[in-house]
């Protein structure tokens, strides 16, 4: 597989912080720690600072749930509780994530957040990229990376995984 390359200065210029409000995706594994709800919460006050298209939920496997499908699930379901609590409408906004984690026997996986994602990136102009903010597995990312390669030179992926 080939991926677009993008030149040393597009990179470094993309690494400075904006001095403007940037159109953002939030994919979390809203379930998994609290810091991810308040994430959310903070991203949607924040109009002045960010412009938030959608949510998408991440999986994640530990005590909390059976499998990282079933992480993803409650991530989504804790995404949809807080946006009733914030009077937000789900509809068009929050997608559905991975399954699972990607492996040699996963290239990726096509699912309702990696499509949305490659949607909204390849409508975003080069000169200004959508941000992506990512919280937890890398999943949803990877796998819309994989499933569209091109997306790369439409995004800016911030990662605290």
């Amino acid at each position: 597989m080939e991926f677009p390359e993008i030149s040393e200065a597009t990179r470094l210029a993309r690494l400075n912080p904006p001095n403007r409000t940037v159109r953002i995706v939030l994919d979390t594994d809203t379930y998994n720690e609290i810091d991810d709800q308040f994430a959310v919460v903070y991203a949607l006050l924040s109009p002045e600072a960010m412009k938030v298209e959608a949510i998408y939920a991440a999986p994640f496997l530990n005590r909390k749930s059976e499998s990282p499908e079933d992480g993803m699930e409650k991530s989504y379901e804790e995404i949809l509780r807080l946006l009733k609590r914030m009077n937000h409408s789900p509809e068009g906004f929050v997608f559905r994530g991975s399954p699972g984690f990607l492996h040699n026997n996963v290239p990726a996986y096509d699912t309702p957040a990696a499509r949305d994602l490659i949607r909204r990136a390849m409508n975003s102009p080069e000169e200004d990229p959508l941000y992506v903010v990512a919280i937890g597995a890398i999943t949803n990312v990877a796998s819309a990376i994989l499933l569209e390669p091109e997306i790369i030179k439409h995004i800016v992926v911030g990662w605290l995984g």
